[in-house]
């Protein structure tokens, strides 16, 4: 294998396939990824075992070949190349990497012992801006182990919406945008939301597979297999007490109160009446905090206590301006909205205080 290329254009699609691979590996394949020179072009192809990402990229190849490398290793000198041109070429079992006067000599491994995906068929494929759709939602994911089903985002498409729903038992998020693709729903993995292209995608599902292409970037990605709990059934539906504040007043005001809050608890007490919210937090070690922001709200005084780092998080995912808080009582969950934001849903658990 020979070949020419842009420090620029190698540096790009090595940092695009390098998120799929892990830093830490038992099996030492893992850690690379194939380089794939053909007339033209470099293919260079990362993979986990769940997600499979392959960029291509222009370059002046002299000799086809393929070869498998440290990911790490190759983005690293990339980035401290001293030249806007890198040659490419195995000499041996080893991957010569030139740039200026710099010259590397890198260990490689067969490309023949590098896991490929079988190929797949999928149920539908169309074109949306996932990673906006999904970052809504993605701050709900759950992290618990046991309910691997809340570990990513459930995305389904139905009737004329495409919806992404996360939850972890404490909060929940829903986001639906116009789309006309029917499709079951699905469970994408936590890491496969982390690394997912901006902008407008082309996307492919199956049951158990979502591809994403965009532009010479294409990612395939396990799905997880389980079922995702029936959301509508958490989300209020008679919540009258409905307050409106503005996002930053709220945000910076839970912020601040909660710096003297228990690493533990973490818990804010919402006083609302007449015009006004007060948020206090009191703990017995540190002492306690109240502040003030001003509301819409005339109906009868209610108290509510949450997460301070769940509504700080939450509010914050809403367009800045007003939010919607709907309540029953004190018990109950409490629901968040915002006219700026039509098809973005949020669901708070209360907290005791």
């Amino acid at each position: 294998m020979r070949l020419a290329i842009s420090r620029q254009n190698l540096a790009r699609v090595l940092g695009a396939v390098g998120k799929v691979v892990e830093s830490r590996n038992t099996i030492p394949i893992l850690g690379n990824v194939l380089l794939s020179a053909v007339p033209g072009q470099l293919q260079v192809t990362g993979t986990d075992l769940d997600i499979t990402a392959t960029a291509s990229v222009e370059a002046d190849v002299s000799e086809p070949g393929r070869v498998c490398v440290d990911v790490k290793l190759l983005a690293d000198i990339t980035k401290k190349a001293g030249a806007d041109d890198i040659t490419i070429g195995t000499d041996g079992e080893k991957l010569i990497v030139k740039s200026g006067r710099s010259r590397f000599s890198l260990a490689t491994l067969p490309a023949e012992d590098f896991p490929t995906a079988s190929e797949a068929k999928y149920d539908t494929e169309f074109d949306v801006d996932l990673a906006a759709l999904f970052a809504p939602v993605q701050f709900a994911i759950s992290t618990e182990e046991v309910r691997f089903y809340l570990n990513g985002i459930f995305f389904k498409g139905e009737g004329s919406k495409l919806t992404a729903v996360a939850t972890d038992g404490h909060r929940l998020s829903r986001h639906a945008v116009d789309g006309d693709h029917t499709f079951n729903g699905i469970i994408v993995p936590r890491k496969t939301v982390g690394v997912l292209p901006r902008g407008l995608v082309t996307v492919a599902v199956s049951e158990n597979r979502i591809r994403v292409a965009a532009g010479d970037f294409v990612m395939v990605s396990k799905l997880i297999d389980g079922t995702f709990p029936d959301y509508d059934r958490v989300i209020p539906k008679a919540n009258d007490k409905k307050i409106l504040f503005g996002s930053d007043d709220m945000r910076q005001a839970a912020s601040r109160v909660s710096v003297v809050s228990s690493e533990r608890g973490r818990a804010v007490k919402m006083s609302f009446a007449d015009g006004e919210a007060k948020l206090a937090v009191s703990n017995p070690d540190s002492g306690s905090a109240t502040d003030e922001i001003i509301v819409t709200y005339d109906g009868d005084p209610i108290e509510i206590g949450f997460n301070a780092n769940y509504l700080t998080e939450l509010v914050g995912i809403f367009p800045a301006g007003d939010i919607q808080l709907a309540l029953a009582d004190s018990g109950s969950p409490a629901v968040f909205t915002s006219e700026k934001a039509p098809g973005l849903l949020a669901v708070l658990m209360p907290m005791r205080v």
